[in-house]
């Protein structure tokens, strides 16, 4: 069985998509699962066992682009057996219903009908999380979905990882923190540098590094951290923000020994790692796609305004991050790994 995925736009939703994949390799075991996607997400799915191959969609988010979609389905006519479609868009419908796959599996939405021929209506209560919402696509329409979920779990080669750690003069003599200060979504999401600097001085004090992660936009925030800290200090902080590519910031922050992030496209990544995390929370909610990984503590003030889910706040003040103190999140980093000082201190 030949199933043809077309995938989430946002890196923490591609990482939670392998949820899906987890539950078809587990239905059908001998089954090939390809992923049409941007680019930009080849990293992440190449660190999917249960990917065989990640297809390029060179279509920008968005973009209609009729002809195009027309050419991709064309040409992946006779291959697959199912395709299943996980955003929710009519323009995602295309390629599949171009390519003349049989069946062809999403929720109803944006007047799909005709482009999907095995349409499902989605229960919002039934399924809350949004991995719910992916893995029941690999069920029949009202299948029980077994439990425990699966969890993402990206696999690092140790080749790769060493030559990004060399690539960029990093060394593991410290146990690292990694900051993720950065979301694409916007402000709302964004717990402010002076609280990441004063996390970033009292790890550092008690013997940790610090690399901070993220995209171009998040260098100049990445530097605002490291310059509030003060020489001596500022040396044990790398600011990755722009530097690496997200294959090499998969690799590196696989070495992490814990994580601090906003509720962005990286804490995913940090908990498909497996990584200690902590996951600083503000105008979202950890009900509808929390990090899915073992050791994950979730820090959040819960104001009356949140969850408000917008990018800026109505209200002007984001009080929902600025007044959650570094002192919580410093105290649910103790809770997963203790400072190295204390172990030598301990012995």
């Amino acid at each position: 069985m030949k199933i043809l995925i077309v995938g989430p736009s946002w890196v923490g939703d591609m990482v939670m998509a392998q949820t899906l994949f987890q539950c078809l390799k587990t239905r059908h075991p001998d089954c090939e699962i390809d992923v049409l996607a941007p680019e930009w997400s080849r990293p992440i799915l190449e660190r999917m066992p249960e990917v065989r191959q990640a297809l390029s969609f060179p279509i920008g988010h968005g973009v209609l682009d009729i002809a195009t979609r027309r050419k991709i389905g064309k040409s992946l006519v006779g291959q697959y057996d199912q395709a299943i479609l996980l955003p929710n868009s009519l323009k995602s419908a295309l390629v599949p219903w171009f390519a003349d796959i049989p069946r062809r599996t999403g929720w109803k939405g944006e007047m799909r009908y005709g482009l999907l021929n095995d349409i499902r209506v989605l229960d919002k209560q039934r399924y809350p999380l949004m991995i719910e919402r992916f893995m029941a696509l690999a069920f029949e329409p009202e299948a029980e979905m077994p439990k425990p979920y699966p969890r993402p779990a990206l696999r690092i080669d140790p080749a790769s990882r060493e030559a990004a750690l060399a690539k960029f003069g990093l060394g593991l003599d410290r146990p690292v923190l990694v900051l993720c200060p950065g979301a694409e979504f916007g402000e709302a999401k964004r717990w402010p540098a002076e609280h990441y600097a004063k996390v970033a001085e009292l790890k550092i004090r008690a013997g940790w590094q610090v690399w901070l992660f993220g995209s171009k936009n998040d260098h100049p925030g990445g530097e605002d951290i490291r310059m509030r800290l003060i020489p001596g200090l500022r040396e044990e902080a790398v600011n990755l923000a722009g530097e690496t590519s997200l294959a090499e910031a998969i690799d590196l922050m696989s070495c992490a020994s814990a994580v601090v992030s906003n509720d962005s496209g990286l804490m995913h990544v940090a908990a498909a790692l497996g990584r200690p995390l902590v996951a600083v929370y503000g105008s979202t909610s950890p009900q509808f796609t929390p990090p899915l990984a073992e050791q994950v503590e979730i820090v959040r003030l819960g104001l009356e305004c949140s969850p408000c889910f917008e990018r800026t706040c109505r209200f002007g003040h984001y009080n929902c991050l600025r007044e959650l103190k570094p002192r919580p999140v410093v105290e649910a980093l103790d809770r997963l790994v203790p400072d190295p000082l204390e172990l030598v201190e301990s012995r």
